[in-house]
């Protein structure tokens, strides 16, 4: 999906003109996939742009920076307060927002001595990461050849650059396929994630998502379709799932900060009911939240102009 620049992308505790925002071409983390990154959404509120559960993403960037034994330079308050910056400079009323942290320019070679953590926050408009019709028409998953991580190998709690090199072998393995989406295994053969989204099948009592132990990363969209779905009456378990409960599931959908909430079709061609009525309310329910349109979750909207 293109990107449309806005004006500014914040650099190192400075707005610069996006096509200014360069960095070297021997940057560690290019080399090296040794950044730390978050995907957070803006939504258009009855009080002007909210930042969704903006703080939440911006300790899990600080906690991404920890597992890998970056130095952050910025606390969690001051990307805060940067983030809220760049979308109240850039005039958007809903846009996506790409915080950042990555080793710079300065040394070569695996060990990170020497080199200096850089941290930057663009944002654009973009909508639905798999397409407008994604929660009506549903999409079509398939179980990928690539393994998700071991715990062992890459941290899957850390949202790492380098990490989303599996991301998108999955990814682009499903799409040639002709599919829309890939669902990831681990190791031991136990569902994990899609290549960017955590996924929900629901049994006839209750529905159940992957816990971090099966390699997915704490998605923040999951833990708050969760709270939304218990409040609904929804019973919600963090569980394991074989691919054959995916394949015999009531309902399934994904969800993500890009994906929001999507419903499932099909999983490698067994067909799921679509969109199911879980989906739907749960669906329905978060597109509220996000607006502010909920006062029990008034405190997941942070805005940008307060």
């Amino acid at each position: 999906m293109p990107i449309t620049p806005s004006k500014h992308i914040w650099m190192n505790g400075e707005l610069v003109a996006w096509e200014d925002a360069t960095i070297h071409v021997l940057s560690h983390s290019l080399h090296y996939g040794t950044g730390v990154f978050e995907g957070i959404r803006t939504y258009a509120t009855d009080d002007g742009p909210a930042v969704f559960r903006l703080t939440d993403h911006i300790q899990r960037l600080h906690n991404s920076a920890k597992i890998l034994n970056m130095p952050m330079p910025y606390s969690v308050p001051e990307l805060v307060d940067a983030c809220k910056l760049v979308v109240r400079d850039s005039g958007l009323p809903e846009c996506y927002v790409r915080p950042i942290a990555y080793y710079g320019y300065g040394e070569i070679g695996l060990s990170v001595a020497g080199c200096t953590t850089e941290v930057a926050i663009a944002v654009w408009p973009w909508g639905a990461y798999l397409g407008d019709d994604a929660l009506t028409a549903g999409v079509r998953l398939k179980i990928s050849s690539w393994a998700r991580h071991d715990h062992n190998i890459m941290p899957p709690a850390s949202k790492t650059t380098g990490n989303y090199a599996n991301s998108t072998l999955a990814k682009m393995e499903a799409l040639r396929a002709g599919y829309d989406e890939a669902i990831m295994l681990n190791p031991a053969g136990l569902v994990s994630e899609c290549s960017g989204e955590n996924i929900f099948a629901g049994a006839p009592d209750r529905l159940v998502t992957p816990p971090l132990s099966s390699g997915a990363l704490p998605g923040i969209t999951q833990d708050s379709v969760i709270s939304i779905a218990r409040d609904l009456g929804i019973d919600v378990v963090v569980g394991d799932l074989a691919r054959s409960d995916l394949y015999t599931a009531e309902e399934i959908f994904v969800c993500g900060t890009a994906a929001e909430v999507s419903a499932v079709n099909s999983v490698d061609d067994r067909a799921v009911e679509c969109p199911g009525e879980r989906t739907l309310a749960i669906a329905e329910a978060y597109a509220d939240v996000v607006r502010g349109r909920n006062d029990r979750y008034k405190t997941w909207n942070e805005y940008v102009n307060e």
